[in-house]
């Protein structure tokens, strides 16, 4: 399947190659390939020639390449050379650019957050900036996808905003030299107890193992560090060989952490330790979500398999595939899904089988029939097909209704650009600050002519009722007690703000902390809220209960229902 891919993807660009040179590059279907081909360029021929309006053949070439491999799995990308941006992104976690990322809300594009040391924040650039122009182009009605592809670019050369800042009465200029940006895997780590240390690890780029190693030396030699937790929510993964080198800080030299095996033979190979490592009796959590997926799942589940770390939060998301970036001519790329990793106890965590879709297109879970248990290395039970299942099982964060309204709808955001004019500097730092009263107080009359209407699930079930009671005949009925109902439920929540005071000021605070302390300091604030890493901490805090985890060995079941379709 690669190599056709591959060929797919060359045969569609504006010129003319020998149908006999690719084909030598089959070994099968040799009939198949080349009457599609044929049947491919037939059909494009004809487009080009008869179609009524004025064809842009790359935009053609591009949607039907991405068609084709959308058919196949979400992970196999083709990238042309003006997609070369993205495909950096991607492999390394580096860009050209200016360091900022933007927003698109309703007519405007919003500065959210220009990073650390960047340019754009070098340069002057604030969150809640609106840009007005790049480079003399209006971006009205532009996504924000099209104005960051705008501010990408070579490094070295410059990019030219006008900005419309709050507070400000003209818009402002700014001359932007672009920069080889690199986002920090790990944005984030410090003691977060008195004994036990923290790292958020965001991805696996080719920096990623050596983040997390001097984070953790300084952990451990600096602040004495104890006990460690890994948090790898919302990671979506990156390189295979980063989450080995990870896994490699904590076990021995030689293990086996992951096993890939493609249709190619040069994908079927292991990967093991190969260094020596940092510690092997620490203590270690592992903190995990929905989210945590591809390389998270390998260091995660890894060291589930080795015993050597306490997995805790939420059943991951289960991808168990690997993918290798391709050169194509004309400077393009293609990300092709190569293999299927195992992890030591001879797993496979993938959770979709793209092999086997459905009539409407849709995938299935992997069946619970098919759902195999492995053991660990102690012998505990573990299982394939479904994502890696937590030792210590936690329930998802969720926000109310109304919270998830006013960060939906920016008013958060808004308020706290101008919060900050009037507060220039920080009242304290980014694990300690609070707003007062006053400040909530602010807030809520800054909403008073703001449009944030929102349904609570009581007025969705309530409104659920209604249309049963109309199917049925009932509703007459009962339409005095359901008009009551309704508006006893109104009133109530006219007292969401005070209700939800607790959750919506930990946003807000959270908000102004980034503004000072970018996404570090935003990590640093949610700690002592967070309850998937308070569970951690007193995991790690009862010996006992660390060793009984790693050491119990449980019958096997399958408690859980992955039949599903996505």
């Amino acid at each position: 399947m690669t190599k056709r891919r591959k060929f797919f993807l060359a045969i569609g660009l504006p010129v003319i190659i020998s149908v006999s040179i690719i084909l030598a590059a089959f070994t099968e279907d040799l009939f198949e390939v080349a009457k599609n081909l044929d049947i491919f360029t037939s059909l494009f021929k004809e487009i080009n020639l008869y179609y009524v309006d004025d064809t842009k053949p790359g935009e053609l070439i591009k949607t039907a390449s991405d068609a084709m491999l959308n058919s196949l799995d979400p992970y196999t990308e083709y990238y042309t050379e003006n997609d070369i941006e993205d495909y950096k992104i991607v492999t390394t976690g580096q860009y050209g650019g200016i360091g900022a990322a933007v927003r698109e809300i309703k007519d405007k594009v919003l500065i959210t957050e220009p990073y650390e040391n960047s340019p754009a924040l070098k340069s002057g650039i604030k969150a809640g900036d609106v840009i007005l122009q790049i480079n003399d182009i209006a971006v009205k009605g532009k996504t924000s996808d099209e104005i960051s592809k705008l501010m990408k670019g070579q490094s070295g050369t410059a990019v030219k905003l006008l900005i419309e800042r709050p507070g400000t009465t003209k818009p402002i200029e700014f001359n932007i030299i672009r920069e080889d940006i690199k986002v920090k895997d790990v944005p984030y780590f410090g003691m977060i107890d008195k004994e036990i240390g923290y790292i958020k690890l965001t991805g696996f780029t080719p920096t990623a193992a050596a983040e997390v190693k001097e984070a953790f030396l300084k952990l451990k030699n600096e602040n004495n560090c104890k006990a460690l937790i890994l948090d790898l929510r919302d990671n979506p993964g990156g390189l295979l060989t980063q989450a080995v080198d990870i896994v490699n800080l904590f076990v021995e030299k030689g293990t086996d952490v992951a096993v890939t095996k493609g249709r190619a033979k040069e994908w079927t190979q292991a990967f093991k330790t190969v260094n020596n490592p940092i510690d092997l009796t620490m203590p270690l959590a592992v903190v995990v979500d929905r989210n945590s997926a591809s390389a998270s799942e390998i260091v995660s589940g890894s060291l589930q398999d080795l015993d050597r770390a306490i997995i805790i939060g939420q059943r991951t998301y289960g991808k168990g595939l690997v993918q290798q970036t391709k050169p194509l001519i004309y400077n393009a790329q293609l990300k092709v899904t190569v293999a299927k990793y195992y992890i030591p106890s001879g797993r496979c965590i993938q959770a979709l089988d793209y092999s086997h879709r459905n009539k409407d297109g849709s995938v299935d879970h992997v069946p619970d029939s098919l759902i195999t248990a492995f053991k660990t290395r102690n012998g505990r039970i573990v299982y394939d097909g479904a994502g890696v299942l937590p030792d210590v099982q936690t329930e998802p964060q969720t926000m109310s209704e109304i919270t998830y309204e006013l960060i939906a709808k920016n008013l958060i955001f808004d308020y706290v650009t101008q919060y900050i004019i009037k507060n220039p500097k920080l009242n304290g730092d980014a694990q300690t600050f609070t707003i007062n009263d006053n400040d909530y107080n602010d807030f809520v009359t800054f909403l008073k002519d703001k449009d944030y209407n929102y349904k609570t699930n009581s007025e969705e079930d309530l409104e659920s009722l209604k249309r049963s009671a109309e199917s049925d005949k009932y509703f007459t009925d009962i339409e005095n007690e359901f008009n009551q109902l309704q508006k006893k439920l109104m009133d109530r929540k006219k007292d969401d703000l005070q209700k939800f005071k607790p959750e919506i000021k930990r946003m807000i605070e959270d908000e102004i902390v980034s503004r000072f302390y970018f996404l570090s300091g935003r990590v640093a604030a949610s700690i002592k809220w967070d309850t998937d890493v308070q569970t951690a901490i007193s995991t790690l805090s009862n010996a006992d209960k660390t060793k009984s985890i790693l050491t119990t060995v449980q019958k096997a079941t399958k408690p859980f229902n992955q039949n599903k379709k996505f």
